[in-house]
């Protein structure tokens, strides 16, 4: 049952987190974008910070200002600027498809820096899934400049869950995600400046999506806490490729995104290696419990 719960938690999370995007890439239309990552990361940070106060701990500890925990605050940052500027300009279905990758780089990671022990079938699976992601990336004629930048997502996602395993265990996960979330706000300065746009004050109605946009987030984040700790994380992490069924799902439904061959195989490829990956260091971890 605590494998079930995990996994629904899960799944619910990834369609929080779709959701998210769905909201935040048709918000880009009219709002900057490094506005939508100011509001974006000042209110989840603040909703965050609330929560962290609630629990009795507080964003002055000395832990929080140690390496990892300052290099995690930067990948998070990275990558919200990355990944949103990514979604403003090609379809969600191929930014959520490239950033199915983020396992595949966190294994590879895992592997150089914290001396994990892989083998030769996983670098292999490894290999095969960033072939997927050039597929994605549809090289040719209709490849989009823009769509690296989901890319350099990726590869900050990585340093992020990397170094996360290096952080103090006296940190908790609410300082982390309010740390997080705050760190996307001098990101959100950044690409203003370099959009060199004035900031646009929402509509009413848009002000109701950039609401949902914050409560998805937040609430998708917790989720993704809770299944974490509650489920085995062999079959519960499977369950995060999900997102990309939420992202083609809602592409089609709210801006008539229908995902073209290249997205399906290049996606098909990542999220097949990715499995693959796991399914090898799941039956690992049981032949070393033996």
């Amino acid at each position: 049952m605590e494998n079930l719960r995990g996994s629904l938690l899960m799944v619910a999370s990834m369609l929080a987190f779709a959701l998210e995007d769905t909201a935040m890439k048709g918000l880009s239309v009219d709002l900057p974008v490094g506005e939508l990552l100011l509001l974006l990361g000042g209110l989840g940070g603040g909703a965050f910070a609330v929560a962290t106060w609630i629990s009795g701990r507080r964003l002055t500890e000395r832990a929080l200002f140690t390496f990892p925990v300052m290099l995690r605050s930067f990948s998070e940052l990275a990558t919200a600027m990355l990944y949103l500027a990514a979604l403003a300009s090609i379809p969600l279905a191929q930014a959520s498809a490239i950033q199915q990758a983020t396992p595949l780089a966190v294994t590879m990671g895992a592997a150089l820096f914290l001396r994990e022990q892989v083998g030769w079938r996983r670098w292999l699976s490894i290999g095969v899934g960033f072939i997927g992601v050039l597929i994605a990336l549809r090289p040719g004629t209709d490849f989009s400049p823009m769509a690296l930048c989901a890319v350099f997502s990726v590869f900050w996602l990585a340093v992020r869950d990397v170094v996360t395993r290096k952080v103090p265990a006296s940190v908790s996960s609410l300082q982390l995600a309010t740390l997080g979330f705050l760190a996307v706000v001098p990101a959100g300065a950044l690409v203003l400046l370099i959009e060199g746009r004035a900031l646009v004050p929402p509509t009413p109605a848009q002000w109701g999506l950039i609401c949902g946009a914050v409560l998805c987030g937040v609430v998708g984040y917790y989720m993704l806490i809770a299944s974490v700790r509650i489920g085995e994380m062999s079959v519960i992490t499977p369950f995060r490729y999900t997102r990309l069924i939420f992202a083609l799902i809602l592409g089609w439904l709210a801006f008539g995104e229908a995902p073209d061959a290249a997205t399906l195989i290049g996606g098909a490829v990542i999220v097949g290696s990715g499995l693959y990956v796991l399914w090898r260091q799941a039956r690992r971890m049981a032949t070393v419990r033996r």
